[in-house]
């Protein structure tokens, strides 16, 4: 590809409180970065006015743009504040209520009256029809025109936007289903329809019916958001390739995200795993926790044995999603989380935050409640005149005035004491989800480095590693815009699956052959309507197992290339392996079942390599800064991020500045500068 003609690559995360961009021009041979305020009342505004004003300050044409990868909350602010159009599900007769009996597992074990989830759709737009598939997949009672001319008209009659359609054992054959999406289209070409057959075709009612019923219901509103965000492209003149990054870590075309939006509950999140999977590649450090602190929440991704874990089921506010996507932990803890003392003296921060509108206190935009930032700001450790690199001045005594009058007064403490209190609880609260995170896994947080990036959390990593035992930490450049550099090393990538429950031996050969080139022709038609060359194709196969009579299975990576019986015993020799490391046990002698095979199709995307940006360098810190540690005032070195240059060694402790975010080189700590100026933390005594 002639580089002077390449095009330029975007990756955009837009958060809670800032939309973070990372722009590759390839002509440069450099990645910059750009941050703006997302404006949450349609964050296609913030989007473009992010390229806008990276155009004007990098100097290239809005034109120049070939690719956008869009990492977006739309679906998850959705269903957090269930914000949806109205729905209907049609399901096989006398299984109208499995969205409100659910599971029998109880969540507040102590509480005498347990509040249950609400069903995303109630109960009068709950509508069965008389249809039968056996659990092998046979009709049993046959679905009749009449039912499907019923159906019609209870919908047309109940004016809903969209339905979620899912039938009884419909993963093993989706003929009803199709029927009903066939009529409805037919009759009701307005509303948009949703097959659980086609979103999440495996096993399980309870959360194949709540998978189905959140992908209906945010369909007309990712399809709203994304059409907006089209029209504003084209008004802006940019005609690049728009793809929507997924849960899984892989982006999709806009048609895709509009057709499958619950694809997209983990899509931001997912850039920082996948950031993290290639900094750790580059580091050689095969483990590693990446722990994203932006203003509104702390994200935690683990890279284990050079991979990150990916898992079939995750969770948005109590409803359960069965669709592959990146694991993260995710905690109400961010730069914007609220400090509060009730009335009973009792203290808390978070998981409530202040947002992008109004913000912490010293944003002067109207905010009153203190938080973290505003602790930060008292406490010296980020710098008043410098904030986004002095593109925002914050108020350092309003931040102060509601620290003292809401949190210091009231547990009768001075003022820095009282800052450094919300911090302590803060980083408390950072390392609980760390440890949670490596625990259940079985992993020791002390054989883990530490990637910490977001645009708060480069303040508070060293005190959360000396908490945990962690001696070792990356803090790369551009911090706080990393959850954008990873979405922008994106390829395109789709999930497929098939459950098919039988023992896992040399008999189960033919049969798994059979799926997986079932498999192998979705794929291949999904890549091949994205329009990925044969030789940028790849597909990766993986199969969900158990010892019978578990009601939990392990996914497994298959091994090796081709579907034989060697290949079925080293998967299964695998499982026993996982399953020990995770559970402390394992059953070899045990029957092991099928219960699910998956397989990703993957088509890459053509990327330049980057040069080290030419900058000016300097081997000694610019300035000083009071800063409050422990219980007193230190005068601590200040560092540009941009003036050094790689092997610079700053011992702490000291602050390391950049546009974006500050970093705390904490005491006890020194920091040796990289290549690309990623900065490299280890506790003295440590490895490096």
């Amino acid at each position: 590809m002639n580089r002077e003609r390449a095009p330029i690559r975007v990756g955009i995360d837009i958060g809670g409180t800032f939309t973070d961009l990372q722009i590759h021009d390839p002509r440069q041979r450099i990645i910059r970065s750009y941050k703006v305020a997302t404006t949450p009342e349609d964050p296609s505004i913030g989007l473009i006015r992010g390229l806008t004003e990276a155009s004007q300050r990098y100097q290239f044409a809005l034109q120049d743009i070939g690719y956008i990868l869009h990492g977006t909350t739309i679906a998850t602010n959705a269903v957090l504040e269930r914000k949806f159009p109205r729905g209907a599900l049609v399901t096989t007769a006398g299984f109208e209520d499995v969205l409100e009996i659910g599971r029998h597992s109880r969540r507040e074990i102590y509480s005498v009256w347990p509040q249950p989830a609400s069903p995303l759709i109630e109960r009068k737009l709950r509508f069965g029809v008389v249809e039968r598939m056996t659990a092998r997949g046979e009709p049993e009672i046959p679905l009749t025109e009449a039912e499907l001319s019923d159906l019609v008209e209870k919908l047309r009659s109940a004016d809903v936007a969209t339905v979620a359609v899912c039938l009884l054992n419909a993963y093993l054959n989706p003929d009803h289903e199709n029927r009903v999406a066939e009529r409805l289209a037919r009759d009701l070409p307005s509303i948009a329809v949703s097959l659980s057959s086609e979103v999440s075709p495996e096993i399980r009612e309870y959360e194949r019916s709540n998978t189905t019923v959140l992908n209906a219901l945010l369909i007309p509103v990712v399809r709203r958001y994304l059409e907006r965000l089209e029209g504003r492209l084209r008004e802006a003149g940019i005609g690049g390739r728009l793809l929507i990054v997924q849960s899984n870590g892989g982006v999709c075309s806009p048609e895709t995200a509009a057709r499958e939006p619950v694809r997209l509950l983990l899509s931001g999140p997912s850039g920082g795993a996948l950031g993290a999977l290639a900094l750790s590649r580059e580091f050689g450090a095969a483990s590693l926790v990446g722990v994203d602190m932006g203003g509104t929440s702390f994200d935690v991704s683990v890279v284990h044995n050079d991979r990150i874990e990916v898992i079939t089921q995750g969770e948005i506010d109590r409803l359960p999603v069965r669709v592959p996507m990146i694991e993260i932990r995710t905690i109400g803890a961010g730069g914007g989380s609220i400090a509060r003392v009730d009335a009973a003296k009792r203290v808390t921060v978070g998981p409530e935050s202040a947002g992008a509108n109004p913000g912490p206190v010293c944003y002067g935009r109207g905010g009153v409640e203190p938080t973290v930032t505003d602790a930060n700001l008292v406490l010296g450790r980020l710098d008043a005149e410098y904030f986004l690199g002095g593109a925002m001045l914050l108020d350092l005594a309003g931040a102060q005035r509601a620290i003292r009058e809401k949190f210091a007064q009231p547990l009768d403490l001075p003022l820095e004491p009282a800052a450094n209190g919300i911090i302590a609880i803060t980083n408390t609260s950072l390392a609980a989800a760390i440890r949670l995170s490596l625990f259940e896994k079985g992993l020791d947080p002390r054989d883990f480095t530490i990637l910490s990036f977001g645009g708060a959390g480069s303040i508070h990593a060293c005190a959360v590693a000396d908490e945990l035992g962690i001696k070792r930490i990356i803090f790369p450049a551009n911090a706080s815009t990393f959850s954008a550099w990873g979405i922008l090393h994106s390829d395109i990538a789709h999930d497929f699956a098939r459950s098919r429950v039988m023992p896992f031996d040399e008999m189960a050969q033919s049969p798994l052959q059979e799926i997986v080139t079932s498999l192998r022709e979705q794929g291949e038609s999904q890549l091949t309507e994205d329009a990925i060359p044969e030789n940028d194709r790849e597909y990766r196969l993986a199969v969900d197992l158990r010892y019978k009579g578990q009601a939990f299975e392990l996914t497994i990576p298959w091994s090796g290339d081709r579907v034989d019986a060697a290949a079925i015993k080293a998967t299964r020799d695998a499982f026993h392996a996982t399953h020990k490391q995770r559970f402390s046990y394992s059953n070899p002698h045990d029957i092991v079942e099928l219960v699910t095979v998956r397989l990703t199709a993957v088509g890459r995307l053509a990327r330049e390599s980057t040069d080290e940006e030419d900058v000016p360098v300097s081997e000694t810190a610019l300035r000083h800064r009071r800063v409050w540690l422990g219980d007193a005032w230190h005068e601590l070195p200040v560092w540009k991020r941009d003036a050094l240059r790689p092997g610079t060694r700053i011992d702490g402790p000291a602050i390391v500045e950049e546009d974006y975010t500050t970093v705390l080189i904490g005491p006890g700590w020194e920091a040796t500068c990289g290549p690309h100026r990623h900065l490299i933390a280890v506790k003295n005594g440590g490895a490096r």
